[in-house]
């Protein structure tokens, strides 16, 4: 009896080992699926987060230059509309009076309203001895001149401005040939 009992023993210890290396074996297939899934799923993630981070970064980019356009036109808009006021000013600095000191200080505004549109950005067009380009220019008549070169401005009726890339008014002026 003693012999059955322990071959019986045996054979449990036989059949626990056996169950338990099948709940081993299992739950290596289980934890490697397991594994699998959550791998395939934080590969996912990591996706659509680098995804979603460079949507991010594309729309500061996107936002940012909307910005400085906006900025851009409202200057231009603005500087525009005072344009004729510093026209006005130059006009009047050049004009002859008797008293030098009137003439000093309106020449004085004149330049400091001309530096103001300066530090904004506004340039003056080139025109006189340039090539016409209607990018920038705005002829009112033309001259035959044979000294002068095919499409060279002569003479400018009114100048004109930029500010950057952007024209805030064309040169009005005057073309040969």
């Amino acid at each position: 009896m003693e012999k059955e009992e322990k071959n019986k023993n045996e054979e449990i210890k036989d059949e626990e080992n056996n169950v338990v290396q099948e709940n081993s074996n299992l739950n290596n297939e289980d934890n490697k699926k397991l594994y699998d899934d959550l791998k395939i799923e934080y590969d996912d993630l990591n996706d659509r987060y680098k995804r979603i981070l460079a949507e991010f970064e594309n729309y500061k980019k996107r936002s940012q230059k909307e910005k400085d356009g906006i900025y851009g036109m409202i200057t231009g808009d603005v500087v525009a509309t005072m344009l004729p006021i510093m026209d006005n000013l130059q006009k009047a600095s050049e004009a002859k009076t008797e008293d030098s000191s009137y003439q000093d200080g309106v020449k004085l505004v004149a330049r400091q309203f001309s530096e103001a549109l300066k530090s904004l950005g506004l340039e003056e067009i080139e025109t006189i001895g340039q090539r016409f380009n209607p990018e920038f220019h705005e002829a009112v008549s033309h001259v035959e001149d044979q000294t002068k070169g095919e499409q060279e401005i002569v003479e400018e009726y009114r100048k004109g401005y930029k500010i950057g890339n952007k024209v805030v008014r064309h040169s009005m002026v005057i073309v040969a040939n």
